[in-house]
């Protein structure tokens, strides 16, 4: 059975990208082992947080954005209680995203299948802010259990992405507002702005509307690129690790 699911999410990716909410993550999670965790308050709202990953690979920055603030507490939360110390990136697809907090994967034998699992057991509420927040080249977004299972698009408690994909036309986008119109009623468009930066730069447009941004890399698209680059086995694990060493908040 998960041989197959996992044929499915790979081959939905390939032929119909726009059913997205098949793809992340690979499966229904599994709470982690429970461990005593610090609660710390947040600064005001005012505040623009910013999280540095040193990976194995290289650093990423990114910042979280204000107007999501139950992901970005989330997120200030799982990194002051070292949470995503030592996990893995283990889910890479090439030209579509990389994909990291799965608490399992810090033990996870060589082969393993990982996805299955989040800090806490518990899920957020969607934040989702389309078209001021969308799937850029860049974005940093919450993975999540697929329509059929979760219909309010909640989030993982502790699983995201960061945004790779590839360039599109005038005609793709064409094409992918269509579908965003039918999962939308027509209130939701792509913008003139939207547009260009998936042209100029890249994006997956075909998550928009479904899954939740709550932030953006400022600095280290160079790694997230050497990231999706890397060699992977059949269920898109790197086939050699890439961990982050060390999470911080840096503001």
């Amino acid at each position: 059975m998960m041989r197959k699911t996992f044929f499915l999410l790979l081959f939905t990716m390939v032929l119909s990208p726009v059913m997205a909410n098949d793809l992340l993550p690979v499966k229904p999670y599994r709470k982690a082992p429970a461990k005593k965790t610090v609660e710390k308050s947040v600064a005001p709202d005012t505040v623009q947080h910013e999280i540095l990953l040193q990976t194995s690979m290289g650093d990423i920055r990114f910042i979280l954005y204000k107007d999501t603030p139950k992901h970005r507490d989330n997120m200030l939360r799982l990194v002051r209680n070292h949470e995503l110390d030592g996990m893995l990136w283990h889910r890479v697809i090439a030209n579509f995203m990389i994909q990291t907090g799965d608490p399992y994967s810090k033990v996870a034998k060589a082969g393993e299948v990982l996805g299955g699992h989040q800090v806490g057991g518990k899920f957020i509420p969607a934040e989702i802010l389309f078209p001021k927040y969308y799937h850029k080249r860049g974005a940093v977004a919450a993975a999540r259990e697929s329509d059929d299972t979760n219909p309010t698009r909640q989030s993982s408690g502790s699983q995201f992405y960061i945004v790779w994909g590839k360039r599109y036309t005038d005609y793709q986008m064409d094409a992918y507002q269509k579908d965003l119109d039918s999962i939308s009623n027509d209130s939701l468009k792509y913008t003139p702005e939207i547009r260009k930066a998936y042209f100029e730069k890249g994006g997956v447009p075909y998550l928009d509307g479904t899954y939740t941004v709550f932030g953006e890399v400022v600095d280290g698209l160079e790694v997230v690129d050497r990231i999706q680059n890397v060699a992977t086995d059949q269920w898109a694990r790197p086939k050699e690790d890439v961990r982050i060493i060390k999470a911080t908040v840096v503001r």
